[in-house]
Parts: C-alpha cells; structure tokens; sequence
C-alpha cells in the first residue's frame, strides 16, 4: 500500500519549461566542506567512492551537494525522488555527460551511452535479440555451461583445492554473456590464459578510477596504467570484431539467418547490412562491445554477494534448496524451463541480494531542462545528480527493518515493504523505460546457478578469512567470496 510519504512525493520531481515555482536552490543545501580546485575530491578514494557519498547522507540528509573540481553534484538518495527521475528518462533525465565521454572515449558505446531518438532505436534492436522466447532457446546452452561449472566445482571439492569463486564466477557468466550475444564458446571457465576476463577486470577499474577523478588528465597525459587500459580495450574490441567477422560469413553461408537471427550479434549484423540500413559497423561492434561488459561484470557480482549473504544464513539456504530439490529432481542442474517459475524463494533471495549489495549503488544522471523537485527545489539544466540507490533502498519507510537480510520480504508478508510493485522499489535493474534489457537472462543466469550450488553443496564461511569489502570499480563488487563448499549430504 502507498505511504503518505509516497503519496505526496508523486509531484515530487516535476518539469515545467517556464514560471517554474521554487524558494530553494541548490546553493542552500548542505554538504561537506571542499578546497578550492578540487572541492572535496580529495575526500573521495575511487574504490570507496559510494561509501562516502552514503556516509555524507547520514550526515547531511538525504539531499546534499559536493563538488567534484569544478563540476557540482546533487547527491540524492530520497526513494521517491529517485523513481521519479528514473521514470522521465531518456526524455527528462540522461546519463551524465561526463560519464558518458569516459565510456565512450574508453570504448564503451551503443544502447548504455546513447540517448533520446538514438537510445529509441537501439534498444528496438537489441531487445529483438534478449526476449524470453531467445532466452527459451538458448536454455539448453545454458544448462551444459551450468554443469561445466559443476563439474569444476565438483573436482576441485573431491580434490580439496581452494575455489576462486569470483574469479569462476566472472568466467562463467562471460562464457554465458558471449554465447548468448554471439554464438561464441570461449570457455573463459576452463581456460586460465584467456585474457578476455581479465581485460573487462582491467577496464572496469580504470574507469571506476576516471569517473571520479577531479581533472580528465588522461586527454593530455596517458599514464602507464592508462595506456594498460587502452591496450586491454583494444583487444576486447579485437575479439569482437572477429566475432562480428564469423557472423557475417555466417549469414552469407545461410542467409535465412537474417530473417531469423539466432543470436544478438546475428540480429545486429543483419540489421546493419539491410538496404538504407541507420546502423553503422561502429553500433555493431559498440552495442557486442556493451553486452559483453554488462553481461559479466554485473551478474558475477551479483551471484558473488548472494553467496556470501547465504553461507550466513542457514534458514535462507534451506528455503531455496528445498526448492532446487523438487524443481531438479534427481539431477544436479535444473533442466526443464518452465521449472525457473517456481524457484520463488530464489528470486526472493537474489532481489534482496540486489537491495542490499546492488552491483550499482549509485546511478549519475544529469537533467535536460530546468525542473523542481521535492516541491521547491530548482535543479538547474545541465545539473548532474548522483542518485543513491543503495540507500534509498535502505529507508525505513520503504522497508522494515532495512539493514537485515530477509527474503520473506518480496514474497506475501504485506508489512515487508510499502508496496509490491519490485521496479518501484527496487532500482537494481534501472526504472521507467530505461530498464535494463538483459534483466530477463541474468535474473535466468541467477537462478539456474543458485539452484545448482544449493543443490549439490553445502555453503559455508571461511572463518580464518579477512571480511569482505565493498570495491567500487564503476560496479560495485566483493573483494572476496570466502565461501568453502562441502559435497552436500542427504539423508
């Protein structure tokens, strides 16, 4: 049910192109104190950068200002607020043009980087390739590379070896990200010497480190570690271009592909090459570029934090194995489609993985034109906000008791959240048209590998490990998964 707190903040972010009413600015706010030049970079490390900006809103409140050389933040972490804005993009809100030209100039474009009419068209494009009927098709590619990583796991547990779980993890879901868009079996999961994993690592960090710096130094000066960065993008886009290459005879050789593509990268190429085509060979290789890095990063992440969250809570743990249980049979990897849907507790569980540990606990955006929030407060054109998912996410008045790890809370308890609407409370996957496209094949890819380890191993921590850390690297990651499996006994 909607909260009074909900009801009045459906006006809460408002546009208007003139007599817009307003008796705040955003000079009024409060926010910590900078030095000239830098402002209050120096307060900010890159790897903790969604840290500080959370322990500033417990300070400050729930809208603030920092500077960050000379470009001015809103920091914002009202829930309300938040969906609003989310809710009038591409239209009324974009990606922050900062952000922007670091991922582009990094290598990064497509549907992530483009906007309004440009963004409309690509995101016809690439969701022809991510539906529900692809991803049905694609199941069975999924489930061999599922019981891959059984295998792996299942050796390395009768031999007593240490498990890299991130390291595996990542691998896998590059494994799954690259068949799914490109009709590739890298095997990133068997084979340590592919560098493609460690290429995304490396990007990742340099433009976590980037967004958050001061002065774009790396325009005038590249430094080793920069020009590390380019070296791995360079043979990222490499790699994808001899898939683009393999594609495109592919379709030459069977030209009915075109019409039916199989894949993303099918759909892409074809769509390129049709007569008066309003795709270049540069949206082909940046959209293949773009899935890639989203597909990997985020749903590794993801599963990692989950499994960490569950090797400390036996109860949640049970719940989802009793499910795998019924739903896997007498097998150890779930093999019929249709059973994803009753895999409820799971999802249950990884939705709150996401409010609590969201591999994006900060979204930047930036407004269009001139518009009031919270009532009286002018955002000027061009104001790039910093939106606080995490802690939005956090809020008493969205959620009782906030900081606990409760899955039961997206099931039926009415008193677990305000309402039960998930896009409206959960922003993990984006909000408004702008959701995230690939949403339907992680939340897939979640699902099938929790199911996988509960029903085979039992989770425990590793005691004599340090604890976990929250690494900002453009997502949000653990610096470890100390989580040992067990072969899981039945009686």
């Amino acid at each position: 049910m909607d909260t009074p707190s909900a009801e009045k903040s459906q006006n809460a972010a408002k546009l208007s192109s003139s007599n817009l009413a307003f008796s705040r600015r955003l000079a009024d706010l409060p926010g910590p104190k900078g030095i000239p030049l830098l402002g209050n970079a120096h307060q900010i490390k890159s790897v903790k950068f969604h840290l500080t900006l959370e322990n500033w809103a417990r300070e400050f409140g729930a809208l603030y200002k920092i500077r960050i050389g000379s470009r001015q933040l809103l920091v914002l972490s009202d829930h309300a607020v938040i969906g609003n804005l989310l809710r009038d993009r591409p239209d009324a809100v974009r990606r922050t043009s900062y952000v922007t030209q670091v991922l582009t100039e990094t290598g990064i474009s497509g549907l992530f980087t483009a906007e309004m009419s440009e963004w409309r068209k690509q995101r016809k494009l690439v969701m022809r390739a991510l539906t529900a009927d692809v991803i049905r098709n694609f199941f069975p590619t999924l489930i061999s590379m599922i019981e891959r990583l059984l295998r792996r796991w299942q050796a390395a547990v009768a031999d007593a070896d240490p498990i890299d779980m991130l390291r595996d993890l990542k691998a896998f879901t590059l494994d799954v990200t690259v068949a799914m868009a490109m009709g590739q079996d890298i095997n990133t999961l068997e084979h340590d010497d592919n560098p493609l994993q460690q290429d995304i690592e490396a990007v990742f960090n340099r433009i976590g480190r980037r967004v958050t710096m001061p002065f774009p130094y790396w325009r005038y000066v590249k430094l080793p570690i920069d020009r590390a960065a380019d070296a791995c993008m360079a043979r990222i886009i490499e790699a994808v271009s001899s898939f683009i290459t393999q594609t495109r005879n592919r379709l030459d050789q069977n030209p009915s592909l075109r019409a039916k593509p199989t894949n993303m990268l099918e759909a892409l190429v074809a769509a390129r090459d049709e007569p008066d085509s309003e795709f270049t060979d540069a949206d082909v290789i940046g959209n293949a570029v773009t899935m890639v890095f989203a597909g990997e990063d985020t749903t590794a992440n993801t599963l990692a934090w989950l499994m960490n969250l569950l090797a400390s809570d036996p109860q949640a743990t049970a719940h989802i194995a009793a499910e795998a249980d019924a739903a896997c049979g007498e097998v150890g990897v779930l093999q019929e489609f249709h059973a994803l849907e009753h895999l409820v507790y799971s999802e249950a569980a990884i939705h709150e993985a996401m409010r609590l540990k969201p591999v994006a606990p900060a979204l930047a955006l930036e407004v269009n034109s001139d518009l009031v929030i919270e009532e009286d407060l002018l955002i000027p054109k061009g104001t790039e906000i910093m939106a606080m998912l995490r802690r939005a996410a956090q809020e008493d008045a969205q959620f009782t008791q906030p900081d606990d790890f409760r899955p039961e809370r997206w099931l039926s308890d009415p008193h677990a959240t305000t309402s039960g609407d998930i896009t409206r409370q959960l922003f993990a996957f984006g909000g408004g048209t702008r959701l995230c496209p690939g949403r339907y094949l992680a939340m897939t890819e979640m699902k099938m590998v929790m199911s996988m380890v509960v029903r085979n191993f039992a989770l425990e921590l590793d005691a004599d490990a340090p604890p976990v850390e929250e690494i900002f690297a453009f997502t949000m990651k653990p610096s470890a998964v100390p989580v040992l499996l067990r072969q899981r006994q039945f009686n």
